[in-house]
């Protein structure tokens, strides 16, 4: 066990939904960390407690950005002060870079290389997905797990091999997480908290299982077709009392979850790895762990998971990952300090990593 004295300001623009973290969370989630030895940072995220926009409206990167760009500098700056810091004390930036919605993004990014300048410390662009792998490793203790990363935006079978993060299977469209909240909307449940808790909860009264599409190409998922029909379906057969919208919910859980499940068991098969890791929003789901847990038994594997306090987006997974970039001797120059929409997740040269 070590100390490394090392403080950190992180910050995060990253968020698809209604996010959890104020200042509270963020702060308690470094304290943890501290507790374990590690570092002693700072998590700034940009996000309040309440919701951003409506009930069922989702978010528009516009509303986002103007959101981002109103609280980012008060909460700098609460974020240091609950620390006890000064910006003497910051050793370096860290930033989401990529991937994510552009214009949140870029109003983060410009705060961080703002700062990065007048306090003339280093910067560093972070990959989001990798942020969520580094988190998961840290909190579970995962040495060298295949990872099943899934959120709102993102679907991906991962594994480390070879300096990079390699994506042995992914969607070929939307995002299990954007599916699961377009049939939300279609049948009106709430974002408060998210819609992908407010299924999960839904689901567990669901009685019967409707049968839906179910698309794996090879290691690949696909979800738009299933949404197109459920889509379809779903109002027809809540009139005429088919199933109600529970069963919906349950149908569709189960249906998109044993896809996730069996890329996951084809890629964990491949490498020969005898743990598996669930990062990203719709990994607390308890209904996927469960049935992810069950493939692992099966297996003689291990699951490695965590709950909503880490598998939702957050500044301390950007800090964690910068850290670990930090010390492996990282920087991110000015001229390559911008952001990418579509940053992959396999771009990144993971030196920090045997």
């Amino acid at each position: 066990m070590y100390l490394l004295l090392l403080a950190w300001l992180a910050l995060g623009s990253h968020c698809h939904w209604p996010c959890f973290w104020d200042m509270e969370v963020c702060t308690a989630i470094w304290r943890h960390l501290c507790s374990l030895g590690i570092c002693h940072p700072v998590g700034c995220a940009v996000f309040g407690a309440g919701p951003l926009l409506g009930l069922y409206e989702g978010f528009l990167p516009g509303d986002t950005a103007r959101h981002h760009r109103a609280v980012i500098l008060d909460l700098l700056q609460e974020a240091l002060t609950e620390a006890g810091l000064t910006s003497q004390d910051i050793d370096c930036i860290a930033y989401t870079k990529g991937p994510g919605m552009g214009a949140p993004l870029v109003s983060v990014a410009v705060v961080a290389r703002t700062v990065a300048q007048l306090w003339n410390k280093p910067l560093l662009g972070v990959n989001h997905c990798i942020g969520h792998i580094e988190m998961g490793r840290l909190i579970t203790g995962a040495t060298n797990p295949t990872v099943l990363y899934v959120s709102g935006g993102n679907t991906q079978v991962i594994a480390y091999s070879e300096h990079r993060y390699r994506i042995f299977g992914e969607t070929i469209d939307i995002a299990v997480g954007n599916c699961l909240d377009r049939f939300a909307r279609v049948l009106k449940i709430s974002n408060d908290p998210s819609p992908g808790y407010n299924i999960e909860q839904m689901a567990k009264r669901g009685k019967k299982l409707v049968e839906l599409p179910y698309t794996v190409k090879g290691m690949d998922v696909s979800f738009s077709g299933i949404l197109s029909f459920i889509e379809d379906v779903a109002q027809r057969m809540l009139v005429t009392g088919e199933c109600t919208p529970e069963d919906l919910c349950f149908s569709l859980q189960e249906t998109v979850f044993a896809m996730l499940v069996e890329i996951t068991e084809r890629a964990m098969a491949h490498c020969g790895s005898q743990e598996a890791l669930i990062v990203g929003g719709v990994g607390c789901n308890m209904r996927l762990q469960e049935m992810m847990e069950t493939m692992c038994q099966e297996r003689g594997a291990r699951l490695f998971a965590t709950d909503e306090r880490f598998c939702i987006d957050n500044g301390a997974m950007i800090a964690q990952a910068g850290w670990e970039m930090f010390r492996a001797g990282h920087r991110t120059p000015l001229s390559d300090s911008g952001v990418t929409q579509r940053y992959r997740t396999d771009e990144v040269e993971v030196t920090w990593r045997d």
